[in-house]
């Protein structure tokens, strides 16, 4: 991830309005675009953050980009546990806080994947869920001598391992992610991917098993050598045509059983980022959303081929949070950060590919917050309504945290922390997300103090899509 930090002219309002929107948060958006000084007059104060849980590890802290943090039920009580990866451990900690078991091995975590290969800046490297159909959860990870391991959930007691041939241009199998290609189950089969040895390293290699023919030692139920991956993270997994079997996502979409489905359009340079969203509902399945770095552009990808590429005055978009940002509306929006090593200038793109929002983040963000802007970048359901905001932290230092509304900027809560890693999930149960911050060798988890205004809507984990979202992420593409 380079910032060029090149002087760039400011941006501007497009000044149009996008279906389902206010005229009133477009107005709001346009006073935006007035350069201010960080904290400036047009940036109201966001509310402070509630008191956070606090659950101590008793793990190092992190000292570089390596490991991160995953959310699962792995004692099978209905209650999301907490998974957080450094090199050289796994912990895991119970809904309560209670330590439940730590592992002590070179588990497949790092930084740069393009040097040091997969999973990438903040990935946890590992996954959870009934791989074995028991009826109970395990935890799926690799280490570095390519060994795949099955532990149970709420022991750590290792179940089962093996070690499938690598491909012969790889350096080892470096992320397993959880899937279904079968439909036998939502957590039956497994997707390994690894990057090429030398050169510019990307996730080319993929392996399709079930997960108990592999611990068998059987051949998989397929291979490529060609995926297309985003260049920094590896694959998404979700079912995007509705046929209940998982797709593998990237600039190329491979069906259930490894074909090629869609290709992105022609683009100069590797895709940055890769998101699933609904983001063309008068069409059949879900999307994916690419951020080019290169060629500068935004691609919504469909299983049917490209539905719309643009791009915004050649900026790079960088990074993205894709979600329901209007309110009283149902229409999806592409907030990009923009490329700017200070002083970032977002833009935000409607469902149609046009740009209707851009302003600059010194003009919105709250007094005293780095001018480095924002980064690690969460669509949260936080306040229980259908508009949902986004979540990040500052940018470039272990700082605080903000949610704040992509279309107008406009910071909503500010939690001061000392932010190391950043994960959005749905952990307490009544279906909104919390803010889960790994700070040194602590977790932080703030939950929105508030009534919530929908009770009963479903929990997020009970759609498999979001599941798999929350396993196969990293800095870059949450």
């Amino acid at each position: 991830m380079r910032d060029d930090g090149n002087p760039v002219p400011k941006a501007q309002s497009q000044g149009s309005q996008s279906p389902g929107l206010p005229a009133t948060a477009v107005a709001a958006v346009m006073l935006l675009t007035v350069t201010l000084s960080p904290g400036g007059s047009a940036a109201a104060a966001p509310a402070a953050g509630p008191k956070p849980t606090v659950i101590t590890l008793d793990i190092p802290a992190p000292k570089d980009s390596a490991g991160g943090i995953l959310v699962a039920d792995v004692n099978d009580d209905g209650a999301m546990d907490y998974l957080v990866t450094v090199p050289g451990h796994l912990a895991v900690y119970g809904a309560d806080g209670r330590k439940l078991w730590i592992k002590r091995l070179d588990i497949v975590v790092g930084g740069q994947s393009e040097s040091q290969g997969l999973p990438g800046h903040h990935g946890p490297g590992a996954a959870a869920g009934d791989v074995d159909g028991d009826g109970h959860c395990e935890v799926v990870f690799l280490t570095k001598d390519s060994v795949l391991h099955v532990l149970d959930g709420a022991t750590g007691r290792s179940e089962a391992r093996a070690k499938p041939s690598v491909p012969a241009g790889a350096q080892r199998w470096e992320v397993a992610m959880i899937a279904d290609f079968r439909r036998r189950g939502d957590d039956r089969d497994l997707l390994l991917q690894a990057t090429n040895r030398k050169g510019y390293r990307t996730g080319r290699y993929l392996a399709a098993y079930a997960t108990a023919e592999l611990l068998k030692g059987a051949r998989p139920l397929w291979t490529t050598d060609r995926f297309v991956s985003c260049a920094h993270n590896s694959a998404r997994l979700g079912d995007i045509t509705g046929d209940g079997r998982d797709e593998v996502l990237g600039a190329t979409i491979l069906s259930h059983d490894g074909r090629v489905l869609a290709r992105a359009a022609t683009f100069r340079g590797h895709m940055d980022s890769v998101f699933v969203a609904d983001v063309a509902p008068d069409k059949a399945g879900l999307e994916v959303v690419l951020l080019e770095e290169g060629s500068n552009a935004v691609q919504v990808l469909g299983a049917g081929g490209v539905i719309w590429r643009r791009d915004y005055k050649r900026w790079e978009p960088q990074n993205a949070a894709v979600g329901r940002f209007a309110p009283d509306s149902n229409e999806t929006f592409i907030w990009c950060r923009s490329r700017f090593n200070t002083h970032q200038k977002p833009f935000v793109f409607n469902a149609k590919g046009k740009v209707v929002f851009a302003y600059e983040m010194d003009g919105v963000a709250p007094r005293g917050w780095t001018a480095s802007g924002v980064e690690t970048i969460y669509t949260i359901d936080w306040t229980g309504r259908r508009q949902q905001l986004v979540c990040a932290k500052e940018r470039h230092t272990s700082g605080d945290v903000c949610l704040f509304e992509p279309l107008t900027g406009k910071f909503v809560v500010r939690i001061r922390d000392k932010c190391d890693r950043l994960m959005v999930a749905d952990v307490t149960g009544d279906w909104r997300e919390e803010v889960i911050v790994l700070s040194g060798s602590e977790l932080h988890v703030y939950r929105n103090p508030a009534a919530n205004p929908r009770p009963n809507v479903n929990r997020l984990w009970a759609d498999r899509n979001y599941r798999r979202r929350k396993q196969c992420y990293n800095y870059y593409s949450p």
